[in-house]
């Protein structure tokens, strides 16, 4: 999908800059053109452009694919919370237990202690890391399929209503959007989605 807007926009910019060159005066000099941007729309769409646009994030939170996604990585990052938990109480334990007992032991024992506790403490700190990357990873193997299916079916829908350019909501390139171009119905429907 990111290459389809980067596309867009590239094409824009061209469709823009061709319409804002200087016009040629009977002298040879320039004279400004001042061909607004609303005024290179409407070139656009008298030229026959179709342009539409869809919200990817209510097409995606629609899939029954990514809701199971979303289910299956809660699930996979709860496995890692709930070591971590464990471990933390383990490692609330022994600094409650070295705070309550350091008066009375030995400065070799407060070491062995201490020692101890930024052990565990630097292996909760790197559960978490690993934690974090591999619940990431994870996100990127299931939510790629579903991804997939959603671009191919918004550029199904785009060729079988021959639209020139589609344009998601979410994204910052679209300010304005008449509901009559919105194809997230379509989308939708392509996929079975209600």
């Amino acid at each position: 999908m990111k290459s389809v807007l980067i596309t867009v926009a590239c094409f824009l910019m061209a469709f823009t800059t061709t319409f804002a060159q200087p016009k040629k005066t009977a002298t040879g000099g320039t004279v400004p053109n001042s061909t607004t941007t609303a005024e290179n729309v409407d070139a656009a769409a008298k030229a026959g452009l179709k342009i539409g646009f869809i919200n990817s994030a209510e097409l995606l939170s629609a899939m029954p694919q990514k809701v199971k996604a979303d289910s299956d990585i809660a699930k996979y990052a709860r496995e890692f919370q709930t070591q971590i938990e464990t471990m933390m109480k383990e490692y609330q334990a022994k600094t409650q237990d070295y705070d309550a007992k350091s008066k009375t032991m030995s400065d070799a024992i407060k070491e062995v202690k201490i020692n101890e506790i930024q052990s565990l403490q630097q292996r909760i700190e790197a559960l978490q890391q690993t934690a974090r990357e591999k619940v990431e990873m994870k996100k990127q193997e299931l939510y790629q399929p579903v991804l997939e299916k959603a671009d191919k079916a918004i550029k199904d829908v785009a060729k079988e209503k021959d639209y020139d350019f589609i344009f998601d909501a979410n994204g910052s390139t679209l300010l304005f959007g008449k509901d009559a171009y919105n194809i997230t119905s379509l989308v939708k429907a392509k996929l079975g989605i209600k």
